[in-house]
């Protein structure tokens, strides 16, 4: 009879205290797979996040404030030193070394105008790349794509008496307006949107831009190093990350995900230490079966490969279980506990995973029991028969 058939046959006549040991690992292992997935799609959810907010840096004319004051009153300040962004600056932001994290990069002119004799928060813009930036927008219509479109904010249609469909002039310049923009809460609700070089013709500035908005792929893309090149590239420019919208919830991941981490180390160690005391109650119950073997001519080397292929064979078993059992807590809960909009996805690399991690706790808990088998003097092992 081979080792492993007297370790399965020791697993069926053990059945109780054995099942216990399944139930610790797999209990052990199902908490690591549960947190390490939720945190896992919390993430991506994050970065989701990040790309639907879009503009995630802004990049403006960098300029000098000086105070003014006269006898103690303060009497403001006087912007100076102001250097325009033009539009060939939009061009060289795709030039950085990190070019390819970057989705859109936005140029657009604000200024005021007087259209049908009310006066308008006016933006140019390229249509495509705003709604890139843009990309929570509710068009009411649709799209605007020619230089002979334009949208409304929701207030700015109201004012101006306009909707989807309806013809406004701009300057002399006949425009259709395609759209009308859904309120958003922002100055978005009060502007008018319209081709970027005719706006900069309307306002008398020819290729000048107000800012840029550039939007970086960011889950998981360098903003500080991008920031820090785009800086570089345009010397005379302020380049600001814009990241509040989700930064509170981005930080609450990362503190979710070391929370998480720190307690599937605990589960593992209750785990280990479960195996490890069921391991050595069992040696002492096999006092006698021990001493047998080894009077038969099995070496100390074969009492403790017996040992631990009991636990192997319950580790590798409470391995997969705890991968399932973890799977199923994580997709039944994501939504209610941790408040995911999408599943958590069953990744088989986190099966393998949880496998070989229920072995390694398993047969690192098993150590000490089968060493202290190994040890038992044989002949003191048969005065209990």
């Amino acid at each position: 009879m081979q080792l492993r058939d007297i370790a399965f046959e020791s697993l069926k006549r053990r059945r109780g205290r054995f099942a216990f040991v399944l139930a610790a690992l797999m209990l052990g292992i199902g908490t690591v797979v549960a947190l390490v997935s939720l945190s896992r799609t919390m993430q991506r959810e994050v970065g989701d996040q990040l790309d639907r907010f879009g503009a995630n840096i802004v990049v403006t004319a960098k300029s000098t404030l000086l105070g003014l004051g006269y006898g103690g009153i303060d009497l403001g300040g006087v912007t100076v030193d102001v250097q325009d962004l033009q539009v060939t600056d939009a061009e060289r932001i795709l030039t950085i070394p990190n070019r390819r994290n970057i989705a859109a990069v936005a140029p657009k002119l604000i200024g005021t105008t007087d259209v049908g004799g009310k006066q308008v928060l006016l933006i140019g813009v390229r249509f495509e790349q705003e709604r890139r930036v843009k990309s929570w927008w509710e068009i009411r219509g649709q799209a605007a794509h020619a230089p002979d479109e334009t949208i409304l904010g929701s207030e700015a249609a109201a004012v101006l008496g306009k909707r989807a469909g309806d013809t406004i002039r701009l300057g002399e310049r006949p425009l259709q307006i395609v759209g009308v923009i859904a309120p958003t809460g922002s100055v978005d609700d009060r502007a008018m949107y319209a081709d970027l070089p005719l706006v900069q013709s309307v306002l008398g500035r020819p290729g000048v831009v107000s800012l840029i908005d550039v939007s970086a792929l960011c889950r998981g893309c360098p903003i500080g190093d991008i920031v820090s090149q785009i800086a570089t590239a345009l010397p005379h420019a302020r380049v600001v990350p814009i990241r509040q919208a989700v930064a509170a919830r981005e930080q609450a991941v990362i503190q979710m995900t070391h929370f998480a981490y720190a307690v599937s180390i605990v589960v593992l160690m209750v785990g280990a230490l479960v195996v490890m005391t069921t391991m050595m109650s069992s040696v002492t119950e096999r006092t006698q079966e021990i001493g047998i073997v080894r009077a038969v001519g099995f070496r100390r080397s074969h009492v403790a490969r017996l040992v631990l292929l009991e636990v192997l064979a319950v580790s590798l078993l409470g391995g997969a279980l705890g991968w399932a059992a973890g799977m199923a807590a994580a997709r039944l809960f994501g939504r209610t506990v941790a408040q995911l909009t999408s599943p958590v996805p069953i990744e088989g690399w986190l099966a393998l995973l949880a496998v070989v991690l229920g072995a390694v706790v398993g047969v690192a808990s098993g150590l000490y029991p089968a060493a202290k088998a190994a040890a038992m003097d044989p002949t003191q092992a048969l005065r209990h028969l």
